[in-house]
């Protein structure tokens, strides 16, 4: 594979086009509009930067170089030269199909297509195409360049050779693909937003104050960030969306989203990438890491 199509320049696809353009990648990266492309292009360079700073052993390259091996576009028809497609957009349905319509009728029959998704059933994108066996979820965690696993999801008709093929791709970025079968919220999600939706009740119910809450996590289980910092990491309002999705989709009560979170969210605090969540966040970090 030689040419990678992202769609998407939000915070992961500019964290995924970055590690493959790193990697040595032509990439391709699609988004609605120039001013998201330039910023886009503005945070991958910092990227690159902080990247240096957080692991000893990078080499680091010019940012420069680098980003030449991108190309900024609105022009999805560029992507008749991709051999694989990771999709970014938002978590709503009638946007994914969309892209995927658009996608399946302008991309080569050997390409393949990523679903970066936290809870949409892979399945159910694949139906979109006439290639559902070339149809594969790659959830990424953020910060892209930070995380060594990327939670691979197979869908009904994946084939072992996407799968394979998927694989290979993501050791070339120096990251271990963990595959897990098809139900929304794969393992990660399903997880994890119990975590952080309880760690909010917590606070709602004002059992302890959220640098408490964790600090037991972080001190008592050892995990590096707590669930409410992990929460404004990825964005309150992604994380509500994303229970709001996996209510609809098991019908269970457990996924019922804390009220604060949601009044958080209608307030505008959406954790780091607006600079107040659960914590106030100075405009250095959210410059440099864009989350």
């Amino acid at each position: 594979m030689k040419v990678i199509g992202v769609i998407g320049a939000g915070v992961m696809g500019t964290g995924v086009a970055h590690q493959f353009a790193l990697a040595g990648y032509d990439v391709i990266l699609v988004d609605l509009s120039e001013q998201i492309l330039s910023k886009a292009k503005e945070q991958i360079a910092s990227n690159i930067r902080f990247q240096g700073l957080y692991s000893k052993d990078h080499i680091v390259e010019k940012p420069e170089t680098i980003l030449n091996r991108i190309t900024f576009t609105v022009n999805y028809e560029i992507l008749k030269e991709a051999d694989y497609v990771i999709e970014n957009v938002p978590e709503k349905w009638d946007i994914k199909r969309d892209v995927y319509l658009t996608l399946d009728r302008i991309c080569p029959e050997h390409c393949i297509f990523a679903v970066n998704t936290s809870c949409i059933s892979i399945t159910k994108v694949a139906s979109l195409t006439n290639r559902p066996d070339k149809v594969i979820g790659s959830h990424y965690m953020n910060p892209v360049f930070m995380k060594p696993v990327v939670e691979v999801i197979k869908g009904y008709h994946t084939s072992e050779e996407t799968i394979a093929a998927t694989i290979s791709l993501l050791a070339t970025l120096k990251k271990e693909a963990i595959v897990v079968n098809d139900l929304p919220g794969f393992v990660s999600n399903r997880i994890s937003h119990l975590m952080m939706n309880e760690a909010a009740f917590v606070v709602q119910d004002q059992v302890a104050e959220p640098k408490d809450v964790d600090d037991i996590f972080k001190k008592c289980f050892g995990h590096k960030m707590g669930p409410l910092e992990t929460a404004d990491l990825i964005g309150l309002d992604t994380v509500v969306h994303s229970l709001d999705i996996l209510y609809e989709s098991y019908q269970d009560t457990k996924f019922r989203c804390c009220p604060l979170l949601r009044k958080m969210v209608e307030a505008g605090t959406h954790g780091r990438k607006t600079g107040q969540g659960f914590y106030c966040y100075p405009t250095y970090e959210r410059s440099v890491v864009q989350v």
